[in-house]
């Protein structure tokens, strides 16, 4: 018997738990805890509307605790499975044609900041306040994503780049953490931290040549890659946090 309510209420209960503390949710109907309990344990910004409402959805179309835990169950072992296999698509900004729909890249850095749950690292060369980002940012750090930027400094672009520190485009968005790339003097004094690109949760990286700009996302011809799932996404993150522990990548200290 379909129940709409409750299968919509499940999916959005998903969706704002992740797929790990949804697991969590799982076992409290399974032991047929009560919505009281489980808003208790589950408490988190943005996530106590979400089971609130699952809970009444259950009792409107009288779903019992153990049939709405198999169902989560299911619907959470197929959105890991969905999650982990490889999807890649290309990501222009600018002129379309006909054969290639363009999107913007800053829609699709937007939805990759709006879907982390639990982590998000970025790379870029150049920054400059953008409110679309800015807030996709701000949402991610209220609803406790841990968030660090690589940025490059005025110093280390050696008068390539003008203006405001890059690193001051993060200045409103709270919990971010800034990074920037410590060179050896004798042996980098021409490098520049030129990468861009944004991981989310280690399964979806997007990576491109637009910084995070206004100009870069939304007027320039820029080219990117998406990439859900598959191997990508967790090397990326795990190469920055490595650069990050070998103090390769140091903390930026306004």
């Amino acid at each position: 018997m379909s129940r709409p309510g409750f299968e919509a209420a499940a999916e959005a209960a998903v969706a704002a738990l992740g797929l790990s503390r949804a697991k969590d949710l799982v076992g409290l109907l399974a032991r047929r805890r009560a919505k009281e309990r489980a808003l208790t344990e589950l408490a988190t910004p943005g996530v106590g509307e979400a089971v609130a409402r699952l809970y009444d959805a259950m009792e409107a179309e009288s779903v019992p605790h153990t049939e709405a835990a198999a169902y989560l169950r299911g619907y959470v072992a197929a959105t890991a499975r969905a999650r982990d296999a490889v999807r890649v698509r290309t990501v222009w900004s600018g002129p379309s044609t006909p054969a290639v729909p363009v999107r913007a890249t800053a829609q699709v850095l937007v939805e990759v900041i709006e879907g982390a749950r639990e982590e998000l690292l970025a790379m870029t060369y150049a920054a400059r306040p953008y409110p679309a980002l800015t807030r996709a940012l701000t949402s991610a750090s209220e609803r406790g994503v841990e968030t660090h930027v690589v940025v490059e400094t005025l110093a280390g672009a050696r008068g390539l780049l003008t203006g405001r520190e890059p690193a001051d485009a993060f200045a409103s968005v709270p919990g971010v953490r800034l990074w920037h790339w410590v060179r050896d003097p004798a042996g980098r004094n021409r490098s520049r931290q030129h990468a861009k690109l944004a991981v989310a949760d280690r399964r979806t990286l997007f990576l491109g040549s637009a910084n995070l700009t206004e100009s870069a996302a939304r007027r320039n011809i820029e080219a990117g890659v998406l990439v859900r799932g598959g191997d990508a996404p967790r090397r990326a993150a795990e190469h920055i946090v490595e650069l990050q522990r070998m103090g390769v990548l140091r903390p930026l200290r306004s």
